[in-house]
């Protein structure tokens, strides 16, 4: 798990400069898996550990096929870890078990 403060870094490949990010910004970013491109969601939320200020996963609003106010949508937890860049536009992150998933539904 990474701290709070590593946001920082994962924006410049490892490089700390002294850059804030706000959670504000991270709403508006598409969460996009690399395993197949597709498109997960936006940021509706975060867990956080109270004790150690790390962010353990990133609650992403449920997806869905098609439009209707009765379906309910289940949200998609993103591990931290299994987040692989952090950029200007996107949130790149490595979910292969929702991939497979997918496939399996089709």
């Amino acid at each position: 798990m990474r701290h709070i403060d590593s946001i920082t870094a994962l924006f410049f490949e490892g490089e700390v400069r002294p850059l804030l990010v706000r959670i504000s910004n991270l709403w508006m970013l598409d969460v996009i898996n690399v395993v197949d491109g597709r498109r997960l969601g936006n940021i509706v939320d975060l867990d956080i550990d109270m004790q150690s200020g790390q962010i353990n996963e990133l609650v992403l609003s449920g997806g869905g096929r098609g439009f209707s106010i009765f379906a309910k949508r289940e949200d998609i937890s993103v591990p931290w870890d299994r987040i692989v860049k952090i950029g200007v536009d996107v949130i790149l992150v490595d979910m292969a078990q929702l991939a497979r998933q997918s496939r399996e539904s089709r």
